[in-house]
């Protein structure tokens, strides 16, 4: 099956087990998947080549938590910034390390920034920061109380 015919055709329901085993129990090895699952273990690994060859999966890294690195706070700040600019706004942002994300948004503002700080002085320090960048005109910022639902993908892959 080619990239696109996958792409087109989704995960399948053997797909969607590995995913659930790899995000239930990262350290699981291939074999042990593979008897889990009750197929071999050359299907398995085929099946995860497909799915990052597709970028399905995007990294098999340990996801960490800003709370436990020192970094408690959270803010989602909209920068409306001059569209000429976007290119080096993107590069000046990736720079700086509290930025957890940003996306270039439809709506009122214009670059959507999730960022981190160990207290809210610091949160005004990054947001300070970000309006130095050339190109940026003006923050609005609003400080997260607590997660309600925090950032996901399984759901969409269960869906099927």
């Amino acid at each position: 099956m080619d990239r696109l015919a996958a792409r087109r055709n989704g995960l399948d329901e053997l797909d969607r087990k590995v995913l659930h085993l790899i995000r239930e129990r990262p350290r699981t090895g291939l074999l042990e998947i593979s008897r889990l699952l009750g197929v071999a273990r050359g299907t398995v690994q085929a099946r995860l080549d497909r799915m990052v060859s597709d970028g399905v999966i995007t990294d098999f890294g340990p996801n960490l938590s800003p709370r436990a690195l020192g970094y408690p706070v959270q803010a989602f700040t909209t920068l409306e910034v001059e569209q000429v600019s976007r290119a080096e706004i993107s590069a000046a942002l990736t720079a700086i390390p509290e930025v957890l994300e940003a996306h270039i948004v439809t709506g009122p503002g214009d670059v959507w920034c999730r960022i981190a700080g160990r207290d809210h002085e610091h949160i005004q320090e990054v947001i300070d920061e970000t309006l130095t960048i050339p190109g940026v005109r003006r923050s609005s910022t609003v400080i997260t109380l607590s997660t309600v639902v925090p950032h996901r993908v399984q759901p969409l892959a269960d869906r099927g």
